[in-house]
């Protein structure tokens, strides 16, 4: 893993933070429909899977032999009643997380980047394809983000 597939990945905490930047409470809790998420529901989702990577690849370091944990992200949001939490309290998990999980892959060696679990699917997974599968999946948030913002602009303009 390169020093700037990591740089990417720890950008993420900023790339949210720019995202969420001047938000009010509302605009964070603002939800096009009841099943649809909130920007702090996003956050809540990306910590979330923060720890489930976070697991995923100690398993696959520690050379368990399980199959890698699958989580059911709308029943774990909703489930926490994520959208009565804060915002700040979800993007500060999200940074220690990456902050963590960076000192570790500073210590991995080539070798250990290429070591594999099995996924959900049953499909083989490297470390490496997991940290890159996990920038990409903030970046996919992140248009999400972008979008529920523009739904809670047009919302206020209607009202």
């Amino acid at each position: 893993m390169s020093r700037v597939q990591i740089s990417d990945y720890l950008r993420t905490y900023h790339q949210l933070v720019k995202s969420t930047a001047g938000l009010t409470e509302e605009q964070l809790k603002w939800k096009a429909e009841p099943a649809s998420w909130s920007v702090t529901e996003v956050l809540t989702h990306l910590a979330d899977h923060s720890i489930v990577v976070s697991f995923r690849i100690r398993d696959i370091l520690a050379a368990t032999t399980a199959q890698l944990p699958v989580f059911n992200q709308d029943a774990w949001v909703s489930g926490q009643y994520a959208n009565s939490g804060n915002a700040s309290d979800n993007l500060e998990l999200f940074r220690s997380l990456l902050y963590y999980n960076s000192l570790l892959f500073e210590r991995l060696s080539e070798e250990d980047w290429e070591k594999s679990g099995i996924n959900f699917k049953g499909e083989t997974v490297k470390i490496s394809d997991i940290v890159h599968g996990f920038t990409g999946h903030v970046e996919r948030h992140l248009g999400q983000i972008e979008r529920i913002k523009q739904g809670a602009a047009n919302a206020s303009f209607v009202q």
